[in-house]
């Protein structure tokens, strides 16, 4: 993945409004990680359908992290589950990783 988690389109929406932008970083922060856990947990159960939502919900968190590319992938991955197909699974999963290290630096 050559895409890099950026602060870009949080800046761009923000207009330079610090308070905004440190808000919605905590937001990020705290929901990102129950999502996550909340996927997996219901791709473990060959609960697909669940899975695509919580998909759905992290893909706007990968938008605001400014990763446009993924965000496509995130959206290809969400359809893709509701008719039981994992492709992109391991892509998505990527994503979520670099996002979540990504996070804990700023």
């Amino acid at each position: 993945m050559s895409e890099k988690p950026n602060l870009n389109y949080l800046h761009e929406i923000s207009g330079g409004d610090d308070e905004f932008e440190k808000k919605l970083l905590e937001i990020v922060k705290k929901e990102l990680p129950n999502e996550i856990n909340s996927y997996k947990k219901f791709l473990n159960e060959n609960n697909f359908k669940q899975a695509s939502e919580l998909v759905h919900k992290i893909k706007h968190k990968i938008s605001i992290l400014g990763l446009e590319k993924s965000y496509q992938v995130a959206i290809d991955y969400e359809e893709n589950l509701k008719i039981d197909n994992l492709n992109l699974k391991k892509e998505f999963e990527e994503i979520l990783n670099s996002m979540v290290c990504f996070i804990k630096t700023v």
